[in-house]
């Protein structure tokens, strides 16, 4: 993918003081070298990212013989994105601890002499052979497709890969741009018994998935309409396109399934927006393109993975346990000066399983189950009620590294106030609403990396409503406050999605490591995802709130919440893996 630098936004408010509380502990974190320290209080204990230097999209995760494997685009010269991008490779067992190996894919030949950029792997079922399709910058500055291949497929970290011979395997068809084709996606198989992949692509300013079928993975022939297509949205970015059960199911399903149980997916990255949305819909198979069932509209109503930063994710079917994993980049929020004080740039968020929610609707995304290995300190509380203006803190764990998760008691609904959500913007309601805080049904929610006076504080939230024949929620992230800094992209996130009329309660699980928080709302039916970068509230002085600034009161059913232990990510022969 192509990367665009935004202006960051520079934001001056005042805070609103509450004190709140002593009594966190910290987490060793000494083990190993690159985790959190006093020099390095952004770097996270247990997402993933590289030792060192910059790190954007996840590439071809894939589980081959025991073992996961991520590749990822990598800049091993430097914190900043580069004119010699490489595919870089780490493997593990549990996809939380992760060897990191050489690189698996570097630029060599002619069709990817100026960079290695995204792609996908596709495992060929019988033969039990990876095969990864890539985008080359190649010696023209032309993005053209290529296929690798592993040297050895009883090396099950698959550490060296093959270049084919008659690369490039695909070049720009007519109707796109020598400069906008790239991200193959993970590749399926029809009932023709031919392989399909989607490229994205541009043509002025139409957004394009352009189909290719081959036979052989090396041989292939470009559909001349194009799989799916968007006006005035600019080049489609890492195309991923994968099968959904209908059931309410949360089991994943292979890419190739095509039967009456299973709905379609197309995700489309778009630069220009920087968000990766998601399209439910069916794949006409016999026409070979996607019909959604709602087109791209460019506004709020647009569904997304994740309302907050998470781009250029890659899902894959993890054969193991019969489920579908999903991955985002998650990338920085301070400056391009801090990204190379800091030697290091990126992240990748906690992968999550994903399946359709029940309503058919949406998806829901929820963190996998391997990372509650990681939990250490519990803490519960049950049967706090919240009147308006209070706070209670949750004291006795690592409030920079945690897991909380929250399952609030609303009071009636029908005391919500009024909001027709046609036209609002979610994102300017939500500074509104917790500037004033002054509503009927919330804000209520958490206060993360917080300072003990509350100058420095990450405020997640929901506010309910009434809307015309229904009841919507508007769930927040604020990071207006989230650090004394000014240099410092302090974007506030949120959405409004509708609930359910006998709703009772409402849930809002976040992970939180030191510079990234990531949310889940509802179960997991609505995300946001964060990057702050706090002066006071660090390690030990970090503090966790929950909090209700609604006039009616809200109850916490129950509260659990885990310091989390350090994840073990490092090179091969130098980390205790077991």
């Amino acid at each position: 993918m192509e990367i665009i630098t935004a202006e960051l936004l520079v934001f001056v408010v005042v805070p609103f003081l509450l004190n709140c509380g002593n009594g966190i502990e910290a987490l060793s974190t000494h083990s190993i070298n690159y985790r959190a320290t006093t020099k390095q209080p952004y770097r996270t204990s247990y997402h993933f990212q590289p030792q060192e230097n910059w790190m954007n999209d996840p590439n071809g995760p894939m589980y081959y013989k025991g073992v996961y494997h991520l590749f990822y685009q990598h800049n091993p010269e430097a914190a900043t994105f580069g004119d010699r991008i490489v595919w870089g490779h780490s493997v593990s067992y549990d996809l939380i601890n992760w060897i990191h190996l050489n690189n698996a894919i570097e630029p060599s030949g002619p069709y990817d002499i100026n960079s290695c950029w995204s792609g996908s792997a596709t495992i060929i079922p019988g033969k039990e052979q990876p095969m990864i399709l890539y985008t080359g910058i190649d010696y023209k500055k032309h993005q053209v497709q290529n296929l690798a291949v592993p040297r050895n497929l009883s090396d099950t970290f698959l550490r060296e890969w093959v270049k084919h011979s008659k690369n490039p395997v695909m070049t720009p068809p007519s109707g796109v741009e020598v400069d906008n084709f790239r991200d193959p996606s993970t590749a399926w198989k029809g009932k023709d018994g031919k392989w399909r992949v989607v490229v994205g692509a541009q043509k002025g300013d139409e957004g394009k998935a352009i189909l290719h079928q081959s036979e052989d993975f090396v041989n292939w022939t470009v559909d001349p309409n194009p799989f799916y297509a968007s006006q005035n949205t600019g080049v489609c970015e890492c195309p991923d396109f994968f099968p959904v059960y209908m059931n309410g199911s949360t089991n994943g399903v292979d890419t190739s399934v095509q039967n009456p149980s299973v709905r379609h997916v197309l995700k489309i990255s778009y630069l220009r927006k920087q968000h990766d949305y998601y399209f439910l819909g069916k794949y006409a198979s016999d026409q070979e393109n996607f019909i959604p069932d709602v087109r791209f509209t460019g506004t709020s109503s647009d569904l997304r993975y994740d309302y907050g930063k998470f781009y250029a994710s890659k899902s894959f079917f993890d054969y193991a346990k019969n489920r579908r994993i999903l991955w985002g980049w998650v990338n920085e929020s301070d400056s391009t000066q801090d990204d190379m004080d800091k030697g290091w740039a990126g992240l990748q968020s906690i992968p999550r399983q994903v399946w359709l929610d029940k309503s058919g609707k949406r998806l829901v995304q929820w963190p996998l189950e391997e990372v509650e290995q990681l939990r250490g300190k519990h803490i519960r509380i049950t049967g706090e009620n919240l009147v308006h203006g209070s706070h209670l803190e949750v004291s006795g764990i690592t409030a920079s590294q945690a897991d909380v998760e929250v399952l609030f008691e609303l009071p009636e609904l029908e005391k919500a106030e009024f909001l027709d959500p046609n036209g609002v913007d979610p994102q300017l309601l939500c500074s509104q609403e917790y500037e004033s805080r002054s509503g009927i049904i919330g804000p209520f929610g958490l206060l993360a990396l917080a300072s003990k006076d509350l100058k420095e504080h990450t405020a997640v939230f929901f506010t309910i409503y009434r809307a015309p024949n229904r009841y919507v929620c508007l769930m927040c992230s604020d990071q207006s406050r989230s650090s004394l800094r000014h240099d410092l992209d302090k974007t506030t996130y949120g959405t409004i999605f509708d609930l359910d009329p006998n709703l009772k309660k409402i849930s809002l699980r976040s992970l939180i490591d030191h510079s990234i928080i990531e949310s889940f709302g509802d179960e997991g039916r609505v995300c946001i995802t964060s990057r702050v970068y706090p002066s006071l509230a660090i390690d030990k002085d970090a503090h966790l709130c929950v909090f209700n600034y609604g006039s009616q009161s809200v109850l916490i059913s129950k509260l659990n919440a885990w310091s989390m232990k350090q994840a073990e990510i490092g090179y091969e022969g130098n980390i205790s893996y077991t």
